[in-house]
């Protein structure tokens, strides 16, 4: 789904250009952190992020720091300018993008939580999602999108659940008592919800298209903080910093 890209940085060069940031060379670095880095110790070890499928990428702009998830990793060092002329054709890019905008509008104030929560974080997150659920969308069947164990195992205790992951060593598995489902369910799964908890690491895996319906949708995480932001998507991500 380019044309989500396209219209992200459309969007974005607006306040990228009133603050003249594009006519300065400015460097971005982006890296991949270790798991330790990255969580900390969350007191568990079904994250991703332990299993080394994923690395969170870390932009860093003029003192203010961006994260995006990405399955493709590797470092960058470039200007702002060049990130937005580069093609996003595939996760690296779109994570050097994401992580490197999260930093930019973190700098400018635009929005907050960028970087990942460590340690407790995660459960304590998780432990307020339900309520919020409840609040603000009511007692609804769930479907969540990207396999989040702390965020999975409370929603599943509280609201009819189903859950798609893009693993292959998930898919098939009992978690938490429902069998994670594979991509090839995401439509069947998504019409069977009232509600789509969804990972913000699908902006960055060209994913996203499919769960933009008419649906409600709560993404999760800081990969998609500037985009929510642009977008005016409801996003979750309460431990973060």
């Amino acid at each position: 789904m380019n044309d989500i890209y396209d219209e992200v940085k459309n969007r974005a060069l607006r306040p990228v250009r009133e603050n003249d940031l594009l006519r300065e060379k400015v460097v971005i670095r982006a890296r991949a952190l270790s798991t330790e880095e990255a969580i900390g110790d969350p007191e568990r070890d079904d994250f991703p992020l332990q299993k080394g499928r994923e690395r969170l990428m870390q932009a860093e702009f003029r003192g203010a720091f961006g994260q995006a998830f990405s399955d493709h990793f590797g470092d960058f060092e470039g200007s702002l300018g060049e990130i937005f002329d580069m093609p996003l054709k595939n996760n690296y890019r779109r994570a050097v993008f994401l992580a490197a905008l999260n930093a930019v509008f973190r700098h400018l104030s635009l929005i907050d939580h960028t970087v990942h929560c460590r340690d407790k974080g995660p459960t304590e997150c998780a432990a307020r999602i339900p309520s919020y659920i409840l609040e603000r969308f009511g007692r609804v069947k769930v479907t969540q999108v990207g396999f989040q164990p702390c965020i999975a195992e409370a929603v599943a205790k509280t609201f009819p659940f189903r859950l798609l992951d893009l693993d292959a060593d998930n898919i098939g598995r009992e978690k938490f008592g429902t069998v994670v489902e594979g991509p090839e369910k995401t439509v069947e799964a998504a019409d069977w919800a009232d509600l789509l908890l969804v990972t913000g690491s699908t902006f960055g895996n060209d994913t996203i298209g499919r769960f933009l319906t008419s649906k409600p949708v709560l993404f999760y995480g800081t990969t998609i903080a500037a985009p929510a932001y642009l977008f005016g998507l409801e996003r979750f991500c309460t431990s973060s910093t």
